[in-house]
């Protein structure tokens, strides 16, 4: 299994000091400051997601970055601010891995709702994004395979090939471990 690949859930988690040692800033419009650790991803799904995003630009769309890296103390705090029931416990969040990327577009203003999979950046990462290696890691109708509710801003990189292979298959990298 290759790091890209790794499967993180609530029963396949990651230790508090896992740390991505190739983190790097995309060049990607993002709302986060520069220096902001939240614009970080491993430098593979740096590269791609630069790739992408050039690639909506080029077809007259906008997107951009939310939240890239998470580290697990960070998330220790996010999860214990909330009360939601949504957010990952420490060491179950993709975002540890850096290989995980929140999105969102001018549309509904940047933010991180399910309005989001009515507009054409939706589309067009659903469309475009294996090709570049990335899947819409949590998807509608697999909540109970995942674990997680429907997140159609939340992109994961798991190589080009294995996007490809999950969306022909409409598998998830969950059903993908399970095979």
């Amino acid at each position: 299994m290759s790091s890209y690949t790794q499967l993180v859930n609530r029963q396949h988690s990651l230790a508090p000091d896992y740390i991505p040692l190739d983190l790097t800033e995309p060049e990607i419009p993002f709302l986060a400051p520069s220096g902001d650790p939240k614009r970080l991803l491993r430098a593979r799904a740096a590269q791609a997601v630069e790739e992408l995003f050039q690639r909506a630009r080029h077809t007259g769309l906008s997107l951009h970055g939310i939240s890239g890296y998470r580290s697990y103390k960070r998330q220790t705090e996010l999860y214990q601010q909330s009360d939601s029931g949504y957010v990952a416990p420490p060491g179950c969040s993709e975002h540890q891995t850096g290989l995980a990327l929140d999105v969102s577009c001018p549309a509904v203003h940047y933010e991180l709702e399910e309005a989001f999979a009515l507009t054409r950046e939706y589309k067009f990462l659903e469309d475009y994004g294996p090709m570049y290696g990335f899947i819409i890691r949590y998807p509608r109708g697999k909540e109970k395979i995942t674990g997680y509710a429907w997140e159609p801003w939340h992109i994961r990189y798991v190589t080009k090939t294995l996007a490809l292979y999950l969306s022909l298959t409409n598998l998830t990298l969950d059903e993908y471990y399970q095979l």
